[in-house]
């Protein structure tokens, strides 16, 4: 008999029952709409849930991924940057957000319901947009997950996404409005975009997915449990609050009226009586009759750390750090925090880089380019059409993350910049500032300084002007070398 090499492959006492099946990374698309509506209805309705996406957005978008020319002339960098930053006023095709506010919202509705599509509308140059282009940002239930079919022309079509015979997305079908709207939705309206006007943003965990997964999906059970064992344990200690008496007397009375409620005796909801307590009052009891209450296990003492359990739990599967998802910094000590923190902060950089960037911005940056210059809105030569590299180079910046101890890093960022191990430009776009906007800046209020006669301790030139003294080596100085034997 073959030995098991691994005993997670073997079949023992221990793995009886454990049920792993072989499943292709498509199989999330047979409930899939589940998944994503209890995901949105998780981040309605529970505070830890809506705390991680929102922990997440801030982490990954915060003011927005900003772009920095990389262009070979600087008038002509200025002028794109210059440009750019009047379009992103104008970005949002439903006119609600500039374009750092749909990179949020894009963000946000790719970890709410795992996937995201930004729609790319060429527009008129009537309409007076200052480069012709929009972007709209759609919910993935506008594009079924449970389309399958053959294209007309023989192209696949699987999950909405319709594939040319050598597998590369061609086009997505579309509803012409959100299903659920029960006002505007028809099932039959199918609109096929071509794929060079969609960007899909997802994050592919495995080779071949077609569809994005909600970053909920591992801790959504737990959420949901954990919330009911939250509400019933307040429920218990409500109850508990309600001080309340029961009288019971040899001798019933009138008989008219309900002695455990006070009412008449016909007074019934449903065939039942109707019983309420409030704190601090007695109710009387007929001969015969008793109260019996439930007494579920109390959380007691141990509930805090329970609850706190759990939720390392929710953190160790949305990937957001307990201390960062709840603000419990008890007994964590700014060493631990830092080693946190920065584990926390590549996880963000990761997906900074290799979703929102890769699939949101840089295909939105190239449409955005060639239609600014098919426009004429930028001096860009026609020979642009056969190497758009020498003016439509970019490089994506994310917001800086805050200092940790402000003046250590700042002392440690000013070390490493003169030791060479960086430049003071990597160090600027690393806090998402452009180092030529900076030198920009300090050149104004210099020469403004200057003419106003003023003296600041933060213009460097005044370090400068101090003497600098330099030492000298003398050879007399040195010991002497040591005999040869």
């Amino acid at each position: 008999m073959r030995s098991q090499v691994y005993e997670a492959g073997s079949m023992s006492r221990r793995t009886l029952g454990w049920h792993a099946p072989t499943t292709s990374p498509n199989m999330v698309l047979l409930n899939l709409r589940t998944l994503r509506d209890r995901s949105r209805a998780a981040v309605r309705n529970d505070g830890y849930a809506k705390g991680t996406i929102d922990k997440l957005v801030t982490n990954i978008v915060g003011t927005g991924i900003k772009p920095l020319s990389l262009a070979q002339d600087k008038e002509f960098r200025k002028a794109t940057q210059a440009l750019w930053l009047r379009w992103t006023d104008e970005s949002d095709a439903d006119g609600l957000l500039d374009w750092y506010g749909q990179e949020a919202q894009a963000v946000r509705c790719m970890l709410e319901a795992g996937e995201v599509f930004a729609r790319i509308r060429p527009r008129l140059p009537s309409d007076g947009l200052t480069v012709p282009i929009q972007t709209q940002i759609l919910e993935p239930e506008m594009c079924p997950h449970d389309y399958n079919s053959t294209a007309r022309n023989g192209n696949r079509i699987r999950a909405g996404i319709e594939f040319d015979r050598i597998g590369r997305r061609v086009a997505y079908h579309f509803y012409g409005s959100r299903p659920g709207d029960l006002n505007d939705w028809d099932a039959g309206d199918l609109r096929r975009v071509p794929a060079e006007s969609v960007l899909h943003i997802f994050d592919p965990l495995r080779a071949g997915q077609l569809r994005g997964v909600p970053h909920l999906s591992q801790a959504l059970i737990k959420l949901y449990e954990l919330d009911k064992f939250d509400d019933a344990t307040l429920l218990r200690q409500q109850i508990q609050n309600l001080f309340a008496g029961f009288l019971k007397r040899a001798n019933p009375g009138d008989t008219s009226v309900n002695a455990l409620t006070g009412l008449s005796a016909d007074a019934t909801r449903d065939g039942r009586d109707v019983v309420s307590m409030e704190a601090g009052t007695f109710h009387e009891l007929a001969p015969g009759e008793e109260v019996n209450f439930s007494d579920p296990p109390d959380a007691g003492s141990a509930y805090p750390a329970y609850m706190k359990q759990q939720l390392m739990g929710v953190a160790a599967a949305t990937g957001v750090p307990y201390e960062v998802l709840t603000g419990d910094m008890a007994g964590v000590s700014d060493r631990s925090m830092r080693i946190v923190l920065h584990e926390f902060r590549r996880a963000i950089q990761a997906r900074q880089h290799h979703i929102v960037a890769y699939q949101l911005c840089r295909p939105l940056w190239k449409a955005w380019f060639d239609r600014a210059f098919l426009a004429g809105a930028l001096p860009i030569p026609p020979a642009y059409l056969e190497n758009p590299t020498p003016w439509a180079s970019v490089k994506w910046m994310p917001q800086g993350w805050p200092y940790i101890h402000p003046v250590q890093d700042v002392e440690a960022t000013k070390a490493a910049i003169r030791s060479g191990f960086t430049s003071r430009s990597a160090a600027v776009s690393e806090q998402g500032e452009d180092s030529e906007v900076i030198d920009a800046e300090q050149q104004a209020d210099n020469e403004r300084a200057d003419e106003l006669g003023l003296t600041y301790e933060s213009d460097c030139r005044q370090d400068a002007a101090q003497p600098v003294i330099v030492a000298t080596r003398n050879a007399a100085d040195d010991p002497p070398a040591p005999e040869e034997e």
